[in-house]
């Protein structure tokens, strides 16, 4: 799988074993690859994948045009490099389940425009994390599971329970658990931990996938407002959920979520700012474009690594 622009998957892995939701403590069980396990439309079979970077060119290095870690060779980190994929699967799965693994990782986006955003506050985020592209949810499916299943109820306790369906419910490749399928999900009538109401919701999430509603491309193709209003039609999914279905499920790289506080509390912290609206935040994340679900992630993650407030289970005010 070509990379266009700066990546390190050594960044991906460390971001999946110690950031929940994503939080995967054998996501690089074996050292400088990671494996991943999940239903891939449009069969919704199980497939494995196994992926590790051609050569030494993570985020270890630097840049001596932009001063940045990340790829190097042309100037701003460009030289193209490949993530090579081992996939375990049906034949007619192998193709839609590389293509998912693409996304999942953000490597279906050309990332060579990211070192040249002009803020010095992207600017130090990059540095902090050179080569850490946003790691999805492995479908928008999953991701809209997630939301219902995590809905006012503590971040790792829902981890805990999406992780027990897997183990449960779902299949296992390559010795991972695979989350369930939408046709499995309608299956299912009990999950201890949850509520009556919310496997309803998770029938509803699994009947809007295999009917299409939930398809990574038809989401992205969309007009942002368009596909906002489209996904809070499933039931349980507001604008919340909605916003995190189309940028960390479907990767849509260039969304500023207008309902996610935890990153709007982080940059008035990193600008400066006293108690500013949702607009003047929005009117700041304009020059990230057309990156702003990627500088987004950065600024999250860099909250959670100073705060641990979704570990600890508590709100920081900063």
């Amino acid at each position: 799988m070509p990379v266009r622009g700066p990546f390190d998957l050594a960044a991906s892995i460390r971001f999946l074993e110690g950031f929940t939701p994503a939080g995967r403590p054998d996501a690089g069980r074996h050292r400088g690859t990671l494996a991943l396990a999940f239903p891939a439309a449009p069969s919704w079979r199980p497939v494995g994948v196994r992926l590790r970077q051609e050569g030494d060119l993570g985020a270890s290095r630097r840049d001596s045009t932009t001063g940045e870690g990340g790829v190097l060779g042309r100037p701003g980190g460009e030289r193209e490099t490949r993530v090579l994929a081992e996939i375990d699967a049906h034949p007619d799965d192998v193709g839609p389940a590389t293509e998912h693994a693409r996304r999942i990782l953000s490597l279906d986006v050309d990332g060579t425009g990211f070192a040249a955003i002009d803020d010095p506050h992207v600017a130090r985020l990059r540095q902090e994390h050179p080569g850490l592209r946003p790691v999805l949810f492995h479908s928008p499916y999953e991701a809209a599971c997630w939301s219902v299943i995590g809905h006012r109820i503590r971040i790792v306790q829902a981890a805990a329970i999406k992780q027990r369906m897997a183990e449960r419910l779902g299949d296992r490749v390559g010795g991972l658990a695979s989350f369930p399928g939408p046709e499995r999900l309608l299956t299912v009538t009990d999950v201890p931990g949850l509520p009556p109401v919310k496997i309803e919701r998770l029938h509803g999430i699994a009947r809007a996938a295999l009917d299409g509603d939930l398809d990574a491309g038809r989401l992205r193709a969309m007009e942002t407002a368009q596909a906002l209003v489209e996904l809070q039609r499933i039931p349980g999914i507001g604008l919340f959920s909605a916003e995190l279905i189309l940028i960390r499920g479907a990767g849509h790289p260039d969304v500023f979520p207008a309902s996610e506080r935890r990153l709007h509390d982080e940059m008035a912290h990193e600008y400066g700012l006293h108690d500013p609206s949702p607009a003047r935040l929005a009117a700041i994340a304009e020059a990230w474009r057309p990156y702003r679900s990627w500088v987004g992630l950065l600024l999250r993650v860099r909250r959670e690594l100073e705060t641990a407030e979704i570990a600890r289970g508590r709100r920081v005010t900063r």
